[in-house]
């Protein structure tokens, strides 16, 4: 396990890899959203995280890729995941701090039991298959469906379908390969990336593009849930004042902020 100290600042809205292939349109931060973070005052001072699952069949490089972006390592000496792994990487978006908590799974058959435990109150699931591998690709529906059953929540996961590996394959192969990729992407509903961990290209790329449209619905459904609860407006980080019967203020209790946006 490993906890990032700094966090990378993110504030122009990062884009997708390709916008013919994405089911989230968003090319900016809502005007809603950077107007509370603005304010600061709307959106509190509680630390908020989006738990991220990634999944995918063995060997395909998800440990590479999780290790790319947050140790800025790539390791070609193959080490299999056992049960899992976790990393939180923090940010600090629109000025406002963000965290994703980054679970790493085995792709081993005889961890599922295990893995699976970790699916639940994850609001993103990143499917990784090797470029390389046309099995690995076939195989990420499955992984998604398996992914599903577990996470229960009444709302839908952001979904990433990534191919890896990139630097193993000519144009003409990449071209062949994405073509199959992207249309199962469309098909599970997920936004596609083709990255490389060993040159690092679209690394930082996608797991900012991924903290990004996190953070987003995180807010969005924070900002709508006060909303709905307009007791719940007031933040954590604020105390209000009552009057005493005699005139003297003092302080009531602390409001209750929204809940935080992952789960552990």
């Amino acid at each position: 396990m490993r906890i990032d100290s700094e966090g990378s600042g993110i504030e122009h809205f990062p884009q997708a890899y390709s916008y013919l292939d994405t089911p989230y349109p968003e090319t900016d931060f809502p005007p809603d959203i950077r107007d509370a973070c603005l304010k600061r005052s709307s959106v509190g001072a509680e630390v908020r995280a989006a738990k991220v699952v990634v999944v995918g069949d063995v060997s395909v490089g998800k440990t590479c890729l999780i290790t790319k972006f947050c140790h800025e390592v790539y390791d070609a000496n193959y080490k299999a995941t056992i049960g899992v792994d976790f990393e939180v990487e923090k940010f600090s978006i629109l000025q406002v701090p963000f965290s994703l908590q980054i679970w790493d799974t085995a792709g081993q058959e005889r961890f599922r039991s295990i893995t699976s435990a970790y699916y639940r109150g994850a609001q993103v699931v990143i499917l990784v298959f090797d470029l390389s591998l046309a099995a690995s690709l076939y195989n990420t529906p499955q992984w998604l469906e398996e992914t599903l059953e577990s996470t229960g929540q009444g709302h839908e996961p952001l979904r990433f379908l990534v191919g890896t590996k990139k630097d193993l394959l000519n144009d003409g192969c990449l071209d062949g390969m994405e073509g199959d990729a992207t249309k199962i992407a469309r098909r599970l509903d997920a936004e596609y990336w083709s990255v490389s961990a060993k040159t690092g290209e679209n690394v930082q790329q996608l797991f900012f593009r991924v903290a990004a449209l996190a953070f987003v619905q995180c807010l969005t459904r924070e900002l709508q849930e006060r909303q709905n609860s307009p007791e719940k407006a007031v933040s954590n980080n604020f105390v209000r004042l009552r009057k005493r019967k005699n005139g003297k203020k003092i302080k009531a209790p602390k409001c209750s902020g929204s809940q935080k946006c992952a789960t552990k």
